[in-house]
């Protein structure tokens, strides 16, 4: 089920939805509050920043992104990054929640003409996990499974908000296997819960592919964007060495154990812009992303508490330098990364394509010239053409196809 382009009405419905929601989780003081502080940037320096440096200056100043976006695309990246850099993170992550997602996704369905969704889709919950499980054939055994977790700095998103990202993910990896599966983690978010709890629940999802769904290991792909991503080489470091200085799985409980090295390796690790390290001085802010260094490492702080670490090996995969540890925590096939040129976290991910390299480990990387975080999801719902908007999503599927081949 491939969508077509959000439009203005579909962005009117959306704030429709997330009026409701944000009335119940916050209060309707700091909703206007917020609104107010909003209302210059959105009247005033955004149609001023856009004339300026789109219309009046662009041959000479125009930000790398803006010179291959169009006026939508633009104008929607700069107000992500208003939003991630100066709304609260009680008010901006009630924009990913389910009760919100969901429901949109519906209307754009029914916009479309479908009814129902043309997969089988279950939310899976046990105990700490939690997570949303798509096939075609759920009578079937799944000849892959796409194991994902989103981003969102830890401290905010949902399966459901990538919902769409992964359907066209089944949409399109259906052309290449005959019975492909999703599983998309919940994991749940900081500050309230603070690593190492989201790889416990990383790993909880690795054994219940294994041991409930019957899942080969080598048929699993990992995968996940931004945040989603570390969790994701946080989980391939621990699988590793599940002992780790007298720790077990970053002090997890007892089921972490039941995972091992070896032959429950999974088939491949497919990342979009991977937050290796929580906190470099890699990490750059550009003219054209919608990331914020100083806020990200806020949320870096926020994911390991007050008793953890942003060094941390494990909570901070890239700052993990051991190349045999690396070797050993490697997928069978290898990584595909792929990532945009402008992005803040665009020197540390090519830092960790070279680590990875240097430890002897297969990694496909594709660098996305002029373009900003997790491009493949933010311009799948921001493309103005289909092709425009799922061309990340179907590189990505053929990378999948072209390294799980004969695993």
């Amino acid at each position: 089920m491939i969508l077509g382009p959000i439009t203005i009405v579909d962005c009117f419905v959306f704030v429709f939805l997330l009026f409701p929601q944000q009335l119940l989780h916050n209060g309707l003081f700091d909703l206007i509050t917020c609104g107010l502080r909003t209302l210059p940037f959105l009247f005033i320096k955004l149609p001023i920043s856009i004339v300026n440096d789109r219309y009046l200056l662009g041959r000479f100043t125009t930000k790398p992104f803006a010179r291959r976006a169009t006026l939508f695309e633009d104008a929607v990246v700069r107000c992500v990054h208003y939003g991630f850099t100066n709304i609260k993170p009680p008010i901006a992550r009630i924009f990913f929640v389910k009760g919100v997602s969901w429901p949109f996704l519906r209307y754009r369905m029914l916009r479309h003409g479908y009814l129902f969704l043309p997969v089988h889709l279950e939310d899976i919950e046990q105990e700490s996990l939690k997570g949303v499980w798509m096939i075609d054939e759920p009578s079937l055994k799944p000849d892959i499974v796409f194991y994902f977790a989103h981003g969102g700095g830890f401290s905010m998103g949902s399966a459901y908000f990538y919902l769409e990202f992964l359907l066209v993910t089944l949409e399109l990896l259906r052309s290449k296997f005959s019975n492909p599966a999703i599983f998309a983690l919940d994991y749940s978010l900081a500050p309230e819960s603070s690593f190492p709890c989201q790889v416990e629940q990383a790993l909880a999802g690795y054994n219940y592919l294994i041991a409930t769904k019957k899942v080969p290991p080598s048929r699993i792909c990992i995968a996940g964007d931004s945040a989603g991503g570390t969790i994701m080489l946080s989980l391939l470091l621990r699988l590793a060495r599940p002992n780790v200085n007298g720790r077990v799985s970053g002090e997890l409980n007892g089921n972490a154990k039941s995972v091992r090295a070896g032959s429950n390796k999974p088939g491949m690790a497919c990342l979009i812009s991977p937050w290796a390290t929580l906190v470099s001085p890699a990490h750059c802010d550009t003219e054209s992303d919608y990331l914020d260094t100083f806020r990200l490492h806020v949320f870096a702080h926020g994911y390991v508490g007050r008793k953890g670490s942003v060094y941390d090996p494990v909570a901070s995969p890239g700052s993990c330098k051991d190349v045999d540890w690396w070797r050993q925590a490697a997928p069978l096939r290898g990584f595909a990364i792929s990532y945009g040129s402008e992005e803040v976290l665009a020197s540390d991910i090519r830092d960790l394509v070279e680590l990875l390299h240097s430890s002897g480990v297969r990694v496909v990387a594709d660098e996305d010239e002029g373009g900003v975080h997790a491009w493949p999801v933010a311009g799948l719902f921001l493309g103005s053409t289909k092709e425009s908007r799922i061309r990340g999503v179907r590189r990505m599927v053929d990378r999948i196809a072209g390294l799980m081949v004969e695993v």
